[in-house]
């Protein structure tokens, strides 16, 4: 294993204890939150709101949903201040600077890991079990990661400059939710909208998840292919970004 990779783990391991230190439920917040966000949803948007959820179970519908979405916007928000909150480490040692956002993201999959657990258990209260879809998964949690990774890059290299930016990552983070199918799905979307819709790369990764958890419809549609398309080219301009501005980083931090 290289330095580098030590490093990332270091820092991936550091954060995660961080993170749960002297908290009364620990890790118990990885179910607590989408399990909460499930039960308004339902209540709100389900019973009282009569959105469709394309023959799934309501509760079902929106758990396969946050899964990503809490992946990516807890991955986001840790990625998008990971410069300024390391920046003692930042000013005292020289290192690769973007293993700090890299490693920040790691930190979400040990959440997402504990409430994938509690929603196959749920999938099994409702007799609803997974298909072969299942094994493109892995796939699919790769690309909420890369697309976590892509906007978070452009948002920490401008977060060491503009202070602003920290306190634009949650309202982004909350107009993001709602243009989600997360609580609807995208068959509400007229037709003649939905591929400007699927530009939003978390369209195509939400539909895929629901799609490999829960097997609803034939195969993936094209979001999936757009929002690869849309990550690629997020991922690469944040990374050309982050680049030219990394060597600056030390003295504006």
């Amino acid at each position: 294993m290289g330095i580098a990779s030590q490093l990332a783990l270091f820092l991936t391991w550091r954060d995660i204890k961080v993170r749960y230190k002297q908290t009364a439920l620990g890790m118990s917040w990885a179910v607590l939150q989408p399990f909460m966000t499930m039960i308004v949803f339902s209540i709100f948007f389900g019973y009282l709101g009569k959105i469709p959820s394309d023959g799934i179970p309501y509760p079902i519908f929106i758990y396969a949903a946050l899964l990503p979405w809490q992946l990516f916007a807890n991955s986001l928000t840790a990625s998008g201040n990971s410069l300024v909150i390391n920046q003692q480490l930042i000013t005292k040692v020289y290192f690769p600077r973007l293993l700090i956002p890299m490693s920040a993201i790691l930190v979400g999959l040990v959440d997402f890991c504990i409430a994938l657990v509690v929603f196959l258990g749920l999938m099994a209260y409702y007799n609803i079990y997974p298909t072969v879809a299942i094994l493109t998964l892995p796939f699919l949690i790769l690309l909420a990661i890369i697309t976590a990774l892509a906007v978070g890059l452009w948002l920490t290299a401008l977060n060491v400059q503009y202070r602003d930016v920290q306190y634009t990552i949650p309202f982004l983070t909350q107009f993001w939710l709602f243009a989600t199918p997360i609580a609807y799905p995208s068959s509400l979307v007229p037709e003649q909208w939905r591929a400007l819709y699927a530009l939003n790369p978390m369209v195509g990764v939400v539909e895929g998840f629901r799609w490999a958890l829960l097997g609803n419809g034939g195969s993936l549609d094209s979001s999936i292919f757009i929002s690869f398309l849309v990550t690629g080219i997020l991922l690469v301009g944040g990374l050309f970004y982050f680049k030219r501005m990394e060597r600056t980083f030390a003295d504006v931090v």
